[in-house]
């Protein structure tokens, strides 16, 4: 090897080993950032209180379980249909013209910015809520909805390509010793594609938690608890990131926003920490 050769392999590396540290550095940043300026006003009576002028109380509890509404009822929907879809265009579909549009689709979804989805969920979701006298105007529920379309490219692509990675030789072996093809589907794919069903549902997370502009059109921006779990999704409520927003840009309270961003933080990890342990749980042993 020439002198140049390897003075050339020697500056692509540092460069690449420059790069990853560059990443972890900003990461590391932006983290501890915002946990140097939200953790100290994040208080117990933030976490378990709600805005009253009345009482003279300000806190992000109702924002809290919101978000949790919102995040639990959109991956209730969005992952079966992502992942059935995932596995009919991976195990059954033959036409691969028609692989190709769903394909293509769903890239096409994931590229869409997120007013757009806002603005397309106000104007079918949150109307036909009200058109079925379920909800009088922006609700969790229109929100929710929202985000499941906004996320269902997410969890079929991610599911799609954990599935090709599973060797061919499973399924003829289990076809092969007279399994049924949805009993080999799901005893012997499924567990073995859990790695990236996993993923697909901490990306979902990460996008609905971080989600402000499609939630303002449908999901509103309502900072009190409803009476009873079915009355919060059928009304107007605010998720931690649309209140980010508010206290930030309309309030002025950058405080609160910080706090805000501090919880949002720790939820996600929290949320991640919880997938990727029952991901470990349900994985078969080898």
């Amino acid at each position: 090897m020439t002198n140049k050769r390897r003075l050339w392999n020697a500056a692509v590396r540092a460069l690449v080993y420059a790069a990853a540290a560059l990443t972890v550095l900003l990461l590391v940043g932006i983290l501890g950032y915002v946990l140097y300026r939200g953790l100290p006003n994040v208080t117990p009576a933030l976490l378990t209180q709600s805005d009253s002028v009345l009482k003279g109380t300000m806190g992000i509890f109702p924002l809290i379980v919101n978000t949790l509404c919102v995040i639990v009822l959109s991956l209730l929907i969005a992952l079966p249909l992502g992942v059935g879809a995932a596995i009919y265009l991976t195990e059954y579909a033959t036409n691969q013209k028609l692989i190709r549009i769903i394909e293509y689709t769903t890239e096409t979804l994931a590229g869409i910015p997120s007013i757009i989805y806002g603005l397309v969920g106000m104007l079918v979701f949150v109307r036909l809520t009200k058109m079925l006298h379920l909800t009088t105007g922006s609700s969790l529920v229109a929100g929710s909805l929202t985000l499941v379309i906004m996320i269902l490219p997410t969890v079929i692509r991610t599911t799609q390509e954990s599935l090709k990675t599973v060797p061919q030789s499973y399924r003829e072996g289990a076809l092969a010793l007279g399994a049924k093809k949805w009993y080999m589907i799901r005893t012997i794919i499924l567990p073995s594609s859990l790695d990236g069903i996993v993923t697909g549902c901490i990306l979902s997370v990460g996008r609905i938690v971080g989600e402000s502009a499609a939630l303002l059109f449908t999901a509103g921006a309502g900072k009190l608890l409803a009476g009873g779990l079915l009355s919060t999704y059928f009304n107007s409520g605010a998720t931690l990131s649309v209140g980010l927003y508010m206290y930030a840009f309309e309030e002025g309270k950058y405080d609160v926003s910080y706090a805000i961003a501090a919880v949002l933080l720790v939820l996600v990890l929290v949320i991640n920490l919880c997938a990727k342990l029952a991901k470990k749980k349900m994985k078969p042993k080898v």
